[in-house]
């Protein structure tokens, strides 16, 4: 029976031997056939030893190879890995996994026992992982870890959350983000996954930041603005009316997007945002750009 991740394993072993010597692409192909045959000691040994033997250098990939892990896995892209997190992922995806329980198993095991770099490679890799729903569990576990690397692994550039997740998982991952000042913009699914609940959420987020004297995340506003109510249509004006640069712009997108009938008149009440906004030159890419200034 050919595995699942086969189409990722070729992929993946092109892009490898393009990037280590050939002493290094030797030990890999070596392990990598122990690995393919079940071997689990092989496996949690090469991949503790990974980093050793390839370095840390960051991945850089073409058009080409980008398009390639479009086609391969629809809707990721490995932005911001780097050739270790390759080469422990190639592993990964070598270990047979058509005993799904088995895999499951393994994979919990390395989970307890990695070091932080380790973890940053699991949960990087759980999107291209067989029968993703065996996973959710885990990517939760994730949202919820202290160390900032390995919950940006589940929470950026990561296509995992936005399409196994519950509204209750995605909503604590976004309000997560928030909390410890990581950015929405590489979230993958930020807008699609918004929903009701999560706007009453981050309203209350901001109301206890305001009650604090604390500033309010200025993107926290990208998830209210479709399901704003009549408390949030107010949040929203008076951000545009007395907040700093970067919420004035958020609170002027979400009133933009925004079904509830005031918004409109309350956006039209500061022409010059609106006019940006018609104009291209305010999106959430600038409100980023502007909090991240500050």
């Amino acid at each position: 029976m050919t595995e699942p991740t086969a189409p990722l394993t070729r992929l993946f072993r092109s892009w490898i031997s393009s990037r280590v010597d050939s002493t290094a692409l030797n030990w890999i192909d070596d392990r990598a056939a122990a690995v393919s045959r079940g071997d689990k000691k092989s496996l949690f040994i090469a991949f503790g030893l990974v980093p050793r033997k390839v370095g840390k250098t960051d991945l850089t990939l073409s058009e080409v190879d980008r398009n390639a892990a479009e086609a391969a896995r629809p809707g990721w892209s490995p932005i911001g890995w780097s050739l270790d997190q390759l080469v422990r992922t190639y592993f990964v995806l070598s270990f047979p996994s058509t005993d799904i329980e088995s895999y499951v198993r393994t994979l919990d095991l390395m989970f307890s026992t990695g070091e932080v770099g380790e973890l940053v490679a699991l949960y990087q890799a759980l999107p291209l992982l067989p029968e993703p729903k065996a996973h959710v569990l885990r990517a939760a576990e994730g949202i919820r870890n202290n160390i900032k690397a390995v919950f940006s692994a589940v929470a950026q550039n990561n296509p995992f959350p936005s399409e196994q997740f519950s509204d209750d998982q995605w909503n604590q991952l976004i309000l997560k983000c928030l909390f410890v000042g990581m950015s929405l913009r590489p979230v993958i699914g930020v807008d699609e996954r918004a929903n009701a609940k999560l706007m009453g959420m981050l309203v209350d987020f901001a109301h206890e930041r305001r009650a604090a004297h604390r500033p309010i995340p200025a993107e926290l506003w990208r998830c209210v603005g479709p399901f704003a109510d009549d408390r949030a249509v107010e949040d929203l004006r008076i951000a545009l009316t007395s907040g700093s640069t970067a919420e004035k712009q958020a609170a002027a997108l979400a009133l933009n997007v925004s079904p509830h009938p005031k918004a409109k008149g309350i956006l039209a009440a500061s022409p010059d945002l609106a006019n940006a906004i018609a104009a291209g030159e305010i999106s959430w890419r600038t409100v980023a750009a502007a909090e991240a200034a500050n």
